[in-house]
Parts: structure tokens; C-alpha cells; sequence
């Protein structure tokens, strides 16, 4: 039987091995993109943390529900989470380190690579109260700089939709920031 984009997900469901090929074929340099983009620091993990994010979608693709969201977006939620999980066990381990190798270290990670980290992680922390689909939108306009016109073509809502959602987001926003500033 050929696996294509129309039945992958039956079979994936079928425990069918072709269809993990499949994904792998189809979705394997997302998966890694956002395994890399999370896990750049750890790079000789990247790889087992690949082989995890396909394991927990064989064992766990029974849960993707279509009507709530594209397998690209479950499975690259599941990259990110998995990598997030990586970084968190990997950062506690106790490391013995030369001091000469510490200087090195440092002088590879630059200054700009530790700020677009730190960015990284408070976008990431103000967007958490948007629902994923709200996100997604910000993150293509405001992160990636698309137009509206871009998102509007690739997500297929209107413009004025758009604009909606990103005016409720941005009072949402206000308001968790100002609640968090007064606790």
C-alpha cells in the first residue's frame, strides 16, 4: 500500500511502519528545525531527541484529534515540548568543566545569541495566554514579520478577521501583564 498524505494518519493509527517513514519524509525537517532552535546548546542531542519526538507520535497518535488542529501543528508541538524537556534534563546534570574550556564556551555564544534567547523565552511566556491558533498569528506578523496580506493568503481569513483577533490578543496581553505587575 502507498502512503501518501491522504492515509498517512489512518495507518499511523494502524501502527503501520511506512507511515512513520512518511512522516518522516514529509515532516522530519520541521520536527528538527524546531528541535534545533530549542536544543541549540545540546547540538549531540538533537538527534535522540528526534528519535523521541517519533516515538512519542507513534505511541501517542491515537490522541491527534483533526478537528482541533493539523498534524503539523500537534507534531511540531510535540518537537518543541520534547526539546523543552531535554533542555530541562540536561541543563540539571552536574557538569565538571576546564576553565579554559569555559572561556571558550563563552566566547562562542555570543551576546546576541543569549539575548535572542532571553526574547525568545519572554515572547514565548507572553503569548502563553493566547489560545494556539491567536499564537500562531502573532508570531507569523509580529516574530516573523509576514504581512497581513501574507497570513491572510496562508491561513485563508480575512484580513478584517485578522485584525480582530490580534486587537482581542493584544487587550488579553495587556491584561495578564497588568495583573502579573500587581502581584
Amino acid at each position: 500500500m502507498k502512503i501518501g498524505k491522504h492515509n498517512f494518519l489512518k495507518q499511523l493509527k494502524l501502527q503501520n511502519e511506512k507511515a512513520l517513514v512518511y512522516v518522516i519524509d514529509a515532516y522530519g525537517g520541521l520536527l528538527m528545525s524546531v528541535i534545533r532552535k530549542h536544543l541549540f546548546g545540546l547540538p549531540e542531542r538533537q538527534e535522540e531527541c528526534f528519535d523521541d519526538v517519533l516515538l512519542k507520535i507513534w505511541q501517542n497518535i491515537s490522541l491527534f484529534d483533526e478537528s482541533k488542529n493539523t498534524f503539523k501543528n500537534w507534531a511540531a508541538a510535540i518537537a518543541k515540548y520534547r526539546a523543552i524537556d531535554y533542555l530541562r534534563q540536561y541543563q540539571k546534570e552536574p557538569q565538571t568543566v576546564d576553565v579554559e574550556d569555559t572561556v571558550i564556551a563563552w566566547e562562542d555564544r555570543t551576546l546576541a545569541g543569549l539575548i535572542e534567547q532571553e526574547i525568545s523565552r519572554e515572547t514565548e511566556q507572553m503569548l502563553s495566554c493566547l489560545k494556539p491558533s491567536d499564537r500562531e498569528l502573532f508570531l507569523k506578523l509580529y516574530v516573523q514579520e509576514h504581512t497581513i496580506e501574507q497570513v491572510s493568503r496562508e491561513t485563508g481569513m480575512k484580513k478584517e478577521v485578522i485584525y480582530n483577533r490580534l486587537s482581542r490578543g493584544k487587550k488579553k496581553i495587556r491584561r495578564q501583564y497588568h495583573a502579573g505587575k500587581g502581584a
